[in-house]
């Protein structure tokens, strides 16, 4: 029996050694699943990833003027409107379908937008990292919503390139961040805050409107922050 269970202990000594544990890879957290009839229905449901709903909700939190931290659920309600309207809008067909070089150039312009309407690029970039959003994951919603903005300025109404004559009258009426200042001066910046303006209004408009059709599913949203103004 000793001999037998040497022999056994010596073959063993000789196996190689069980492979370690592989590390455990991270689950992307669902947080609302939805389905609409022009995305294909039931048999095509669309997922809003935990992480990717946390991030916009930020946006809408630093959009609405709130120098904070987190978010609240107001900013997460707005922020899974918007993401809906936008994954709406940039499936369904344009026509003429713009070119390539045309959406690129939208997506750069959408990304200004978005730095503009946040309070700058290095607060995207901290809403960004503070929710581990990679730089391919910004230039999908950027593209997203280049796709949404063709659609909504080629098959609903023109608000891309506003004439030069609309811009002065939105100055002059005293109700643009740049009354003050020389029309000259400001145009550029007041004709991309014009434009995101008017495709928020619009984006709000087209969820309305689609709300009767979708079926959104929620999981499990990110939690709020509770966090407070920095004024406060």
């Amino acid at each position: 029996m000793r001999l037998a269970a040497l022999a056994l202990l010596t073959l063993l000594a000789g196996l190689p050694a069980p492979p370690a544990a592989a590390a455990p890879t991270p689950v992307e957290r669902v947080a609302v699943r939805f389905t609409a009839p022009e995305l294909g229905g039931a048999r095509s449901p669309r997922f809003v990833l935990q992480h990717v709903l946390a991030f916009e909700a930020r946006l809408a939190a630093l959009t609405s003027g709130e120098r904070i931290e987190g978010f609240r659920e107001r900013h997460i309600t707005a922020a899974l409107e918007r993401h809906v309207s936008e994954i709406l809008l940039a499936n369904l067909r344009i026509e003429p379908e713009p070119p390539a070089d045309l959406v690129t150039r939208q997506a750069t312009s959408a990304r200004r937008m978005l730095e503009e309407r946040v309070g700058g690029p290095e607060l995207l970039s901290q809403a960004a990292r503070a929710e581990g959003i990679s730089e391919r994951e910004l230039l999908a919603l950027f593209r997203r919503q280049a796709r949404a903005s063709l659609y909504l300025d080629r098959m609903v109404a023109p608000m891309l390139q506003p004439s030069t004559a609309e811009l002065r009258a939105l100055h002059r009426s005293g109700r643009t961040p740049w009354s003050a200042a020389p029309f000259e001066t400001i145009q550029p910046g007041l004709r991309r805050w014009y434009v995101s303006t008017r495709l928020n209004d619009s984006l709000q408009s087209y969820y309305q409107n689609a709300r009767s059709r979708l079926d959104v599913v929620v999981i499990a949203l990110p939690a709020s922050t509770g966090a407070q103004h920095s004024a406060d």
